[in-house]
């Protein structure tokens, strides 16, 4: 039986990866957890929506109860603050949490400890402990809780320095401006401390505080070293990232660190280093170990549009000429990823065509089984396709032609759909 991993909360950016790096897995099953309704009511086939905030006094007492209604084994925190709040109460929870030791995650997620933590290591910005000392600018400014660069300003001015801490609501780290790239450092250490990964990566575009565009790059060995100094006096257990920047001097120095993985370790999960399966595996006190692929990888990310459109169907019409073959040698392989669908959802498939040539040749010809299809209606090009569709109680028709599909849709008031719309039907949920 796969041992069940709730990812908390399920709808952030890392929770989104968290849900691509363990669910084709054999070993765990992935669950999402959720306050509120979010992007990852489209793509976790197991959610528990309306869980409570974590800020709310009954927190850890429902999430035992859902732990305990559903068999959870872990839980894998998916935000800074749930990561520490869960570290504070881990003797209280029924089911295991994916990270560091307490006294590391308190560290980390204080930028502000961080820096006093480590200070007097070479890779430590020079702070500020109030604006008085400032004495050249630009400087920078960051609250000392937070992520995504959320209240990061970069200050030009003593008038702006101050206008800026008024404002501010909560403490702020007052720190040297670092002009520099910025670079991510994705890391893995195994239950005997020993770090076994280090990749680094930069920040090549930024959105929100996300890493939006991010390459591989060799790993210099300034930030080999500061890896190093950071496992040998923190305890991490499983993934963890740095970040980095340079200064004028061309130096690195450290931003901060955090002791979960980032939203964008996706691009080391496709060099075949899965590390919240590696996590997992550490927290079941297995020996791991990692087989990079060394290839060149860039990944770049952006909004993606999933639908959720209420259409009841079992039954799908549609097209070949056009639709499912693309200019008369492509496969559309997004409409056979819908096909596939339908057939994991046992729904019936009809193909439906004025094909001018043997259709079976032609499917054969493309690598198309004829089994993908439940029945094969081979009309003659005069025909009305309409006339055709038998089952249209629960039925849905994917066709190129815009004639074809507004006779189907008048003549028996069903769903029809071109080429650009089969996206809404895709079901992302596993």
């Amino acid at each position: 039986m796969k041992k069940k991993v709730l990812v908390f909360p399920a709808g952030t950016e890392i929770g989104l990866e968290l849900h691509n790096a363990l669910k084709y897995s054999t070993i765990f099953e992935v669950w999402g957890g959720t306050s509120s309704r979010d992007h990852s009511y489209y793509v976790y086939k197991n959610l528990i929506e309306g869980l409570p905030f974590v800020t709310d006094a009954d927190f850890i007492e429902e999430m035992n109860r859902v732990c305990t209604q559903n068999e959870i084994s872990f839980i894998y925190p998916a935000h800074d603050s749930v990561n520490l709040m869960l570290a504070q109460h881990t003797d209280r929870l029924c089911a295991a949490v994916i990270t560091s030791p307490l006294p590391t995650v308190d560290i980390c997620r204080d930028k502000a400890k961080t820096y006093a933590f480590f200070s007097g290591a070479d890779f430590i910005p020079r702070t500020f402990a109030n604006p008085h000392e400032v004495t050249s600018y630009p400087v920078f400014i960051k609250p000392t809780v937070g992520q995504g660069s959320v209240g990061a300003k970069k200050i030009t001015s003593a008038v702006q320095l101050k206008e800026a801490l008024q404002e501010s609501t909560e403490p702020m780290v007052i720190c040297e401006y670092l002009s520099g790239m910025e670079y991510t450092i994705d890391c893995f250490t195994d239950k005997y401390g020993v770090l076994q990964c280090a990749k680094m990566r930069d920040r090549a575009r930024i959105k929100t505080g996300i890493s939006v565009n991010s390459h591989i790059v060799p790993l210099p060995i300034q930030v080999q070293q500061i890896a190093n100094t950071i496992n040998q006096k923190l305890t991490f257990k499983g993934a963890w990232f740095f970040q980095v920047k340079k200064n004028n001097e061309g130096a690195y120095k450290l931003l901060e660190i955090s002791p979960r993985i980032p939203g964008t370790m996706g691009v080391s999960r496709n060099l075949n280093i899965n590390f919240a399966q590696l996590s997992l595996y550490t927290a079941m006190d297995y020996d791991v170990s990692i087989n990079a692929n060394d290839y060149d990888i860039t990944v770049d990310r952006a909004f993606i549009n999933r639908y959720d459109t209420k259409i009841k169907y079992d039954h799908v019409y549609v097209d070949l000429d056009d639709t499912l073959i693309l200019n008369k040698d492509t496969v559309n392989s997004y409409l056979m990823m819908f096909l596939y669908q339908c057939v994991n959802q046992e729904k019936t498939v009809t193909l439906l065509t004025k094909h001018a040539k043997d259709v079976e040749n032609t499917l054969a010809a493309h690598k198309i089984g004829i089994c993908l299809f439940d029945e094969i209606l081979h009309i003659a090009p005069g025909e009305n396709k309409a006339h055709y569709i038998k089952h249209h109680k629960n039925a849905i028709f994917i066709d190129d032609s815009f004639s074809e599909r507004r006779s189907v849709a008048e003549e028996l008031g069903l769903p029809v759909f071109d080429l650009d719309s089969i996206e809404c039907l895709i079901d992302w949920r596993m």
